[in-house]
């Protein structure tokens, strides 16, 4: 029988990890694989990151069938809690390499010092204990299917099923940036403040310190992080400058050709609210940014600013195109999935969620948390033999449109298979696009009630 906590050769050199553990050095590779045929004591010869991708991570004993749920964004966390609800008898651990969640969704009111950091900031550790199952603060470097181990910086991971849900990254290419310096560049100092918290909390500095000029924000087109969230942004943006009486212009350059969601609400807002500040220009197709002039070019013009929030298009984390389950005819690299049951095509114990499946429905925190619920009950099922019958997700989005006090709009949809053209299509969608003071108490309650549900009992 194989052991299961060998690590073949042949698996060492199809695992992620190895690329990123080895630095691009022969040596490394070429001694771990010889350890892996060589006596135990031989690997202490090793570098330190080479022994600890050998090593098994420190976890408890699995008392059931462990499922490894790989990110804890609005996905993940909803994931685990509710495995171990549709199947206690699971052994659930959750991974995140951030130390603490910091929500996206709500985070355009903290901007416009709406609420506190506090109510945006929970606990894995809360979340874990609470829901009784483990979390791990590592960071997963790849994992390989055939042996079925994931390889993190604190040791490898013995699953029965995994799920996958590491969240998105900005694809620079696809607004003419290529090289990583140039990217780096724009990430840190025009951070889009989707991707990490960071980046959220450099964004409500430069809000509140711009000294005036041209300020521009962009949205991205295909599919993103919560399609309403950068037009509630440049909303949040103009209300702030309006408070600090500072002479500024807002650049909205859209890259797709009309405002794509709450489109009345949000037109209304910016010709009855911030016609002195917001500026909507549609189908504005970034070509290029040069950034020591700062500029962005398009297809029709170049603008200048003298600040800006760049949302570039976004793509399926890389962990997927490593592994080999990405669909790479897909401009964002999505996961090559089952489109009801979600797990990888030709592997029911391997799950994609949130960001990174290829449904092309909403990746907005409550139609994650939707789906997750789903998705637990489908794996659940699938563990004692049984299958459960394909539910569309919800999506519930809030947007603040205006704040002191903070009023905003919402949209409910639940999603359906068209037969027809074989795509899946909006159904059962309603609007409240008048935006209000009831709409901005509602939106702080949702988010009181997701972050209950995911971090307390």
């Amino acid at each position: 029988m194989e052991n299961k906590n060998k690590l073949s050769r042949r698996h060492f050199l199809k695992a992620g990890a190895a690329a990123g553990a080895l630095s691009g050095s022969a040596f490394p590779l070429q001694a771990a694989i010889a350890a892996d045929t060589a006596a135990p004591d031989n690997t202490a010869a090793l570098p330190f990151s080479i022994r600890k991708l050998l090593n098994e991570a420190t976890l408890p004993k699995a008392k059931g069938a462990r499922v490894v749920v790989v990110g804890g964004g609005w996905s993940g966390l909803t994931m685990a809690k509710y495995l171990k609800i549709h199947n206690p008898a699971f052994d659930v651990v959750l991974i995140d390499k951030r130390p603490e969640f910091i929500s996206f969704p709500a985070s355009n009111s903290w901007l416009a010092d709406q609420i506190n950091l506090d109510f945006l900031t929970h606990s894995y550790f809360d979340a874990a204990r609470a829901h009784d199952y483990h979390f791990l603060n590592t960071t997963v470097l790849g994992f390989d299917r055939e042996s079925k181990k994931v390889f993190t910086s604190s040791g490898f991971i013995n699953y029965d099923y995994m799920v996958l849900a590491p969240g998105i990254e900005y694809d620079y290419s696809r607004i003419g940036v290529d090289d990583p310096e140039s990217q780096m560049r724009l990430y840190n100092d025009y951070p889009g403040g989707f991707v990490n918290s960071s980046e959220v909390i450099s964004i409500k500095r430069k809000l509140h310190t711009f000294k005036g000029g041209t300020f521009i924000l962009n949205v991205p087109n295909g599919e993103y992080r919560c399609t309403a969230a950068p037009y509630e942004r440049a909303c949040m943006a103009a209300a702030i400058f309006r408070k600090r009486r500072i002479k500024a212009k807002i650049l909205l350059l859209d890259m797709n050709a009309e405002i794509r969601i709450k489109k009345q609400g949000f037109e209304k807002a910016f010709s009855s609210l911030y016609s002195d500040y917001i500026s909507y220009l549609p189908s504005a197709e970034i070509s290029s940014i040069d950034i020591d002039n700062k500029t962005i070019s398009t297809d029709f013009d170049d603008y200048q600013f003298d600040d800006a929030i760049i949302y570039p298009p976004v793509r399926a984390s890389s962990l997927l195109e490593d592994a080999g389950i990405a669909n790479l005819k897909n401009s964002q690299k999505v996961a090559n999935t089952d489109p009801y049951k979600y797990h990888v095509i030709g592997d029911e114990h391997v799950y994609v969620t949130g960001d990174s499946r290829s449904q092309p429905f909403s990746k907005g925190g409550h139609t994650a948390h939707s789906e997750a619920q789903y998705v637990a009950e489908v794996i659940a099922a699938h563990a004692l033999g049984k299958e459960v019958r394909w539910r569309s997700p919800q999506t519930m989005c809030f947007s603040a449109v205006d704040i002191n006090p903070l009023k905003a709009m919402s949209i409910i949809t639940f999603y359906k298979f068209n037969k027809l053209n074989k795509e899946f299509e909006f159904d059962r969608t309603h609007m409240m696009d008048d935006w209000n003071i009831e709409g901005g108490q509602a939106s702080l309650a949702w988010a009181e009630g997701m972050y209950r549900d995911m971090f307390y009992k």
